[in-house]
């Protein structure tokens, strides 16, 4: 008879990642392993926490759940409103001032992702000393690249105080507009930096271009497997981070749905929940759960979009796609290369919106019929965020359902851990600190924010347990 013998290996919490989570690995007796997940170990009830507010406080409310991406909730839930108030169709004031806000957002959020919580694993190695395998580490043997990190994170913060009001929990977004213009000031303060940036981007995709094309053996294989891919794109099919439709490809490039409406999103996407953890399963209803999963994100985004619509980083994009012959690119590493092709976009789009005199117009807010229903999709830098809401007729919210990037990459982040748990720890006398980092860098690849993506659909579960004084379990109650 075989041996039921089982040895538990738990990673907690999972490091320079945003939010609380962990992951818990089995092995056989012959250390084999015969399971791994990641587990999202705190709950947050947003859905819950804004229905009976008013339907204008959302934008700033739902935001506090997160405090590295809190722009992308901002202008989803903003957006979404836009449809309450019937002013959906922003003034060129309005909608090009959201837009900066959001380049403004995903410019530091890839900067802060890539220079601080990622470049320690590439620079270093995964195995590498945990004693300088971290931001110190970087500042201490790549000066340069720690104070660029800083600087553009800097420059992004600053976007987004200029366009919400604060750097952290604005209030620029309100439903049917904005809050405020750009002044002559403010712009020529960014412009002013604007070109070092931009040089600052290139070189971030050189390191991220050099360390996939090198490690291209070991990387490519690395966390990853065949996907589908999902993210909003124009309606001409180009990339698209503020606005856009629906559309979904399988691991071949095969388009799944195409220009699906931010309306309609709920009959092409489902959630399943699973009892090991606060985070839903989104899958493509078409498909089913079982298969029709997806990846967002920066690589989700360039392997559906037809093309970029700024020179530098549709140069980059076609790059990137001759290293899969133009099919989509399923590696999970890739995602670095990817992000660092959207930091590159979005320095260029900020130029661009800078040197763009409609942001110093003063027509700032639009209405039209009121509706109880609204709905919205953005690209948050870590990939497509859904916001659902319906409101009474005393301006109330009585419905939320938040689909949040992080919660669509749940089921690859798992098939991610699976898959580089089997691959390098698998059979292994001793697990290192070194082997464990390496199911931590296959999380990272993704950018998770744990703290954005943990909904739980019906009851919270409680477990009382009754201990005598010498530890022994006397009763167990689960509800």
């Amino acid at each position: 008879m075989a041996s039921t013998k089982q040895k538990r290996v738990i990673i907690e919490p999972v490091t320079r990642v945003e939010g609380h989570g962990k992951v818990s690995i089995l092995l056989d007796e012959k250390n084999t392993v015969t399971q791994a997940r990641l587990h999202i170990v705190e709950f947050r009830g947003f859905e819950r926490f804004v229905q009976g507010r008013p339907f204008w406080e959302v934008p700033v409310l739902v935001q506090r759940l997160c405090g590295i991406c809190p722009v992308s909730h901002h202008l989803a839930a903003a957006k979404a409103m836009d449809w309450i108030v019937g002013g959906e169709k922003l003034t060129p004031t309005a909608e090009k001032m959201r837009r900066l806000m959001h380049y403004g957002q995903t410019f530091q959020s890839h900067a802060l992702h890539f220079f601080h919580l990622a470049s320690p694993d590439l620079l270093f190695g995964f195995d590498a000393d945990v004693a300088i395998r971290n931001v110190i580490g970087v500042a201490a043997k790549y000066p340069d690249l720690a104070v660029q990190g800083v600087m553009m994170r800097k420059y992004g913060q600053e976007i987004i105080k200029a366009t919400a009001g604060k750097k952290i929990h604005g209030t620029g977004a309100i439903p049917g507009g904005i809050n405020k213009n750009l002044s002559i000031a403010e712009r020529d303060v960014f412009l002013k930096d604007i070109d070092q940036m931009l040089t600052w981007c290139r070189g971030a995709l050189k390191v991220a271009v050099d360390y996939t094309t090198a490690n291209l053996a070991t990387a490519a294989p690395f966390g990853s497997f065949d996907s589908n891919h999902l993210s909003i794109v124009r309606k001409d099919g180009s990339m698209d981070l503020y606005d856009g439709n629906l559309r979904a490809i399988d691991a071949q490039g095969k388009k799944i749905l195409d220009q699906v409406a931010p309306q309609d999103y709920y009959k092409v996407i489902a959630e399943e929940v699973r009892p090991w953890s606060y985070m839903k399963f989104p899958f493509i209803k078409s498909i089913g759960p079982k298969d029709g999963w997806y990846r967002v994100g920066p690589l989700a985004r360039i392997n559906t979009c037809d093309f970029i619509d700024t020179p530098e980083a549709e140069a980059a994009r076609k790059e990137f796609m001759k290293l899969t012959d133009g099919k989509p690119n399923n590696i999970t590493m890739a995602y670095h290369w990817a992000r660092m092709i959207e930091l590159l976009h979005s320095g260029e789009k900020i130029r661009d919106l800078l040197n763009d005199k409609d942001l110093q117009g003063t027509d700032l807010v639009t209405k039209g019929d009121r509706r109880d229903e609204g709905i919205a999709i953005v690209e948050a830098p870590r990939g497509t965020l859904f916001h659902h809401y319906r409101v009474n007729k005393d301006d109330q919210v009585v419905m939320a359902n938040l689909i949040v990037s992080t919660t669509s990459n749940n089921e690859p982040m798992n098939r991610a851990v699976q898959k580089v748990a089997q691959d390098h720890i698998s059979g292994k006398p001793e697990i290192t600190e070194g082997l464990l980092n390496h199911i931590e860098v296959a999380i990272r690849a993704y950018d998770p924010c744990l703290s954005c993506a943990t909904h739980a659909l019906g009851r919270m579960p409680l477990e009382v347990i009754l201990v005598d004084s010498t530890g022994t379990v006397i009763d167990r109650k689960r509800k």
